[in-house]
């Protein structure tokens, strides 16, 4: 399946190869083309040259060339049908197919990212100037988010009203509902999705949105926060936020900040770090991380330390063979939040990135921290903890080196170390005893979760969510009951 050639062809002859790149750098007409400083490397001196009249560039820096469709998939990361299509709608070029069924299925999305489009400016324009939002203006404010802020992200305010959105946008019921900005009612109509919430717009990396994340006001109806549930345009273990924003920086610093919330992500601007990403509702996933290793090598976890300290070690390392990636764990206070951080300590947030370590330094450092190091006995259990992060890792050339840090801060002779440590008297840091209960726990929780979809589901099924199930079959009966609005019957 692919696109016809011949609209190929029509996309590379229209688009603009100066304006698209001009979007990236600033460019200077030099006789018959045009330059700037390469957006691909970091450079002082100009050395990046195109031709509009050719479609071409080149930079004599580092050698990166093309025609405006290679362009598009070099900054932005795309493939090669995903950068024409980026083309094709910016110049309004209807693409066809060799799979009919894939022109629909895009025409159908492009509907949904209309009717996205629209929501992001309706509700953004109720934040700012609606009189029901001025509690949601006072929060962010309180939140150290000010109007120029709130413009910049497109924040947005859902009033709490059954179906003003509905009602006011142009299209139909079934793609509002598709685009998860409508949910079918009692009565058989669609009401609005989000209701009494302030909205932060979620955008796919080329800058369409995709979805919202909502939170209530203090005091308001639960749940705290809300997503778009998942859609054709919104999967959750794919989206990361802000990184339609942070990918630049991202690319250029070789370093992508990973964090928990929108604010988050906000703070970090603020101070100057634009490259910072959250999850939207979910634990960082293996998807995330194979995307956002296409814009940089190093990952830093901005995390609540204990969080971040307690993430699956086998999961890290895994992550760092397979994708050829390095995660390492910001320095941030205990019960430090970026978003707070950014107003009343800036240099610290600044400085926790700086000095970010590499996940297995950050573990071994947060062990020995937290024990006596003043007595024989309290170095030694230290040592033996410490070890057991360690033992986890799979290169035993970097085992070595953490083990001689363990050594020197513990005054233990390395060699012993090393004894104890091959002779497997030394266990990996898992707490194997704790799996069987959480494991219960899960089983019991998703099974009241499909208990309660069940018995109710117009108010439960649009709170779930198939990635909060762990257990493959009780994933697969949720997506069941969602795709047949609760009828057990013909789910089964």
């Amino acid at each position: 399946m692919g696109i016809l050639d011949e609209d190929v062809q029509r996309v590379r002859d229209t688009a603009d190869i100066v304006a698209v790149v001009s979007a990236h750098t600033q460019l200077k007409k030099q006789g018959a083309n045009w330059s700037g400083l390469c957006p691909f490397h970091g450079e002082k001196s100009p050395s990046f040259s195109v031709s509009q009249e050719k479609g071409f560039y080149y930079c004599f820096g580092c050698q990166a060339r093309g025609d405006v469709i290679t362009f598009v998939r070099e900054i932005d990361h795309l493939d090669f049908q995903g950068a024409v299509e980026f083309l094709a709608a910016k110049a309004g070029i209807a693409l066809r197919y060799t799979d009919r069924n894939e022109g629909e299925r895009r025409e159908a999305r492009g509907k949904l990212r209309d009717a996205l489009a629209a929501a992001v400016e309706w509700y953004h324009e109720r934040l700012l100037s609606g009189a029901d939002s001025g509690a949601a203006r006072h929060y962010l404010r309180e939140r150290g988010i000010d109007g120029d802020t709130a413009r910049r992200y497109k924040l947005g305010w859902a009033p709490d009203d059954w179906d003003q959105l509905v009602k006011a946008l142009p299209f139909s019921p079934k793609v509002l509902r598709d685009a998860g900005l409508g949910r079918e009612s009692k009565r058989g109509g669609t009401n609005d999705f989000f209701r009494a919430r302030i909205l932060f717009p979620i955008f796919d990396p080329q800058g369409d949105p995709i979805g919202f994340g909502g939170r209530m006001l203090p005091g308001g109806r639960p749940p705290k926060y809300q997503n778009t549930p998942e859609t054709s345009l919104y999967r959750k273990s794919k989206v990361l936020y802000g990184l339609n924003w942070a990918k630049v920086e991202a690319v250029r610093a070789d370093e992508v900040i990973i964090c928990e919330g929108y604010t988050d992500v906000i703070g970090f601007a603020a101070v100057g770090l634009g490259r910072a990403v959250a999850t939207c509702g979910t634990a960082l996933t293996d998807e995330h991380v194979r995307i956002l290793q296409r814009f940089a090598p190093r990952l830093v976890l901005a995390f609540d330390p204990d969080a971040a300290g307690q993430a699956a070690a086998d999961r890290v390392y895994e992550w760092e063979r397979k994708h050829e990636v390095e995660v390492a764990v910001a320095a941030l206070p205990p019960g430090g939040d970026p978003a707070d951080l950014a107003r009343s300590d800036p240099d610290a947030l600044r400085a926790s990135i700086e000095h970010a370590q590499p996940f297995l330094g950050f573990r071994v450092d947060r062990i020995l921290a937290a024990a006596d190091l003043r007595t024989p006995e309290g170095r030694g259990k230290a040592a033996e903890a410490a070890l057991g992060a360690v033992a986890e890792h799979p290169n035993e050339f970097v085992r070595d080196q953490y083990l001689m840090t363990i050594a020197d801060r513990c005054h233990l002779d390395p060699d012993r170390l090393r004894t104890a440590l091959r002779s497997g008297g030394i266990r990996p840091r898992v707490r194997v005893e704790r799996q069987p209960r959480r494991a219960e726990r899960a089983e019991t929780a998703e099974s009241n979760a499909l208990r309660l979809a069940i018995a109710d589901p117009a108010t439960v099924i649009p709170l779930l969510d198939p990635v909060l199930f762990d257990d493959p079959r009780h994933r697969a009966a949720f997506v069941a009951l969602r795709e047949f609005d609760g009828d057990l019957h013909r789910a089964t």
